[in-house]
């Protein structure tokens, strides 16, 4: 028996007429994607589920030279091997190849050339049902001399993809697009967010600031801002207190971060006399699209609530929980995240907790399932859970995690972020409407998203606060 762990050739001299070998592989999507990345094809029939429904195989298929490339694999490791020479190959795809199919590659010789150690080889490849998918034949140059190699193991490759963003803004389509006030766009970035915003049907932007500075941001860009209306403004805080004051007369009904300090916009959210108060406190949350996680997972708070108390804590989880309602969460499991599973009097987060754990039991927060101590490995692994002997309706299956201090949220958003691939829209919720808040480092995909987090909760308009009225202005 052939030693798995190297890979060997035959010689010219050593292979005859009617010698054959074959390997067999289980098409994946990640294969798909993969060969796409690679070439550069992105034929829709190839990635496109909603293309193919109208097309005779209703399914995703393989690239046809993902094929050929199989039949490479087998010329290349198993006949002749290392050191083999491609000359020549022709192909005819009989059958399309989708997901799921499993193709065995076969090749036999049918010819030697000894002037040149060449080979003609008859390609052959079927499906799991043995039906032909793709005939062929290959031209290489045999080696004339034995290699035997150990067989290198491949990378761990994985594709990124974010498709709970695209379903996220495919929710928003169905309406019209929101009237925002955007304080202080007045750079390039900034810009560009509106106006792509603005294209994709989420807002309809309401330019707040400087209107030099704005028409000049524009230019740069490349981007028509015409057909918005522009609110000048002196410099950036007089642009946060016209933004807001937008909102309050109901001119707008979604308020957007531009080129301004966070800090600046808040300060005017949060004037106690101009502001957009509500009785429920004012918080940040992320949904995080994490690649090969199943659901969303929002992290709050992440910008706003420095040490939040107790009480601000069952704020924010309210407010998390409406915005899990809201993108199609029905019952968000809530993690009320530290850095242990069990309550420890000297750990201040382990013992807020497991009292806002007694209040979701007492009805004074509804709407989700709540759990906590919980560590972030057992919030969102099912086999660290079970590893820790833990038994929860929420460990292992968290959608919401509820940070104890800014500090923690921000670096756990960043580390899934920078070192996950992970995309992080941001929204301010709890104010009279969502803030939508973007980072010169987001992605357009993120921009996007962040607009259509914001766009469905303007049109959800959930609650201020249980049994509590919207704060009077």
């Amino acid at each position: 028996m052939a030693d798995s762990g190297f890979i060997e050739n035959r010689t010219f001299d050593e292979i005859q007429i009617g010698d054959t070998a074959s390997l067999s592989r289980t098409l994946s999507e990640n294969d798909i994607q993969l060969f796409a990345l690679v070439s550069g094809d992105v034929n829709p029939a190839h990635l496109d589920a909603d293309f193919v429904q109208a097309d005779f195989s209703k399914r995703i298929i393989a690239h046809g030279m993902w094929g050929g490339g199989l039949i490479s694999a087998v010329l290349g490791t198993e006949l002749p091997g290392p050191g083999t020479i491609y000359l020549g190959q022709s192909l005819r795809f009989t059958r399309p190849v989708g997901v799921g199919d499993i193709i065995t590659t076969s090749v036999r010789v049918t010819e030697k050339k000894p002037e040149s150690c060449a080979l003609v080889l008859d390609c052959h490849c079927v499906n799991q049902d043995g039906e032909t998918v793709i005939t062929g034949l290959a031209e290489v140059r045999a080696p004339c001399e034995k290699v035997r190699r150990p067989r290198l193991a491949l990378p761990e490759v994985r594709v990124t993809t974010h498709d709970g963003y695209r379903r996220l803004i495919e929710q928003t389509q169905d309406g019209e697009p929101i009237s925002t006030a955007v304080a202080h766009p007045c750079t390039a970035a900034a810009l560009a967010a509106v106006v792509d915003a603005a294209q994709a049907r989420l807002i309809a932007p309401i330019l707040v600031g400087p209107e030099k500075r704005i028409r000049a941001a524009a230019a740069e860009a490349g981007k028509d801002i015409s057909a918005f209306p522009l609110v000048p403004a002196d410099h950036s805080h007089d642009a946060a207190a016209k933004a807001v004051a937008l909102v309050r007369s109901g001119d707008a009904k979604l308020l957007m971060k531009g080129s301004l300090h966070t800090d600046e916009l808040m300060s005017a959210v949060l004037s106690a006399t101009t502001g957009l108060r509500t009785e429920r406190r004012i918080s940040h949350a992320y949904v995080m699209d994490v690649p090969e996680h199943p659901t969303p997972l929002i992290i709050t708070d992440a910008a706003i609530n420095i040490a939040p108390s107790l009480k601000e804590k069952a704020d924010i989880i309210r407010n998390a929980i409406d915005l899990a309602h809201v993108i199609g969460i029905a019952l968000p499991r809530v993690a009320i995240l530290s850095a242990v599973e069990t309550v420890n009097p000297d750990l201040p987060s382990t013992l807020d907790a497991a009292a806002l754990c007694k209040m979701a039991d007492r009805g004074q927060i509804s709407g989700g399932i709540l759990d906590g101590p919980l560590a972030f490995d057992n919030a969102i692994s099912e086999a660290a859970a079970r590893e820790k002997g833990i038994v929860s309706l929420v460990a292992g299956k968290a959608e919401v995690l509820v940070v104890p201090n800014l500090e923690a949220g921000n670096m756990l958003a960043k580390q899934l972020t920078f070192l996950g691939n992970a995309d992080a829209a941001g929204v301010v919720l709890g104010a009279r409407v969502p803030i939508i808040l973007t980072s010169r480092a987001d992605s357009e995909r993120t921009r996007l998203a962040s607009c259509a987090i914001a766009a469905l909760l303007s049109r959800a308009a959930p609650k201020a606060a249980p049994g509590l009225p919207q704060a009077s202005v």
